[in-house]
């Protein structure tokens, strides 16, 4: 099966590929011998993470923002 990656480096999984992980919402993704490995997390590790992050005070919109700045590393362009 192929994935395709769009322009923001998002990749689009075939449908067939992902009926076999019903109610997953987040993986985990590694890389392992130059392969992509995607690892279905449970949500309650997701929510345990959320919740871990939420007690040190730090937002969903931090992490966006933590994102973004380090993606501008990725096209030289620093915030």
């Amino acid at each position: 099966m192929l994935a395709k990656m769009t322009v923001k480096n998002q990749l689009t999984l075939p449908k067939a590929l992902l009926a076999q992980f019903k109610g997953v919402e987040y993986f985990d993704v590694s890389v392992e011998g130059g392969s992509l490995r995607l690892k279905p997390l449970k949500l309650s590790r997701v929510e345990e993470a959320w919740d871990k992050l939420e007690a040190l005070g730090i937002t969903e919109q931090d992490v966006a923002d933590a994102v973004e700045w380090a993606r501008s590393f990725e096209t030289g362009k620093e915030l």
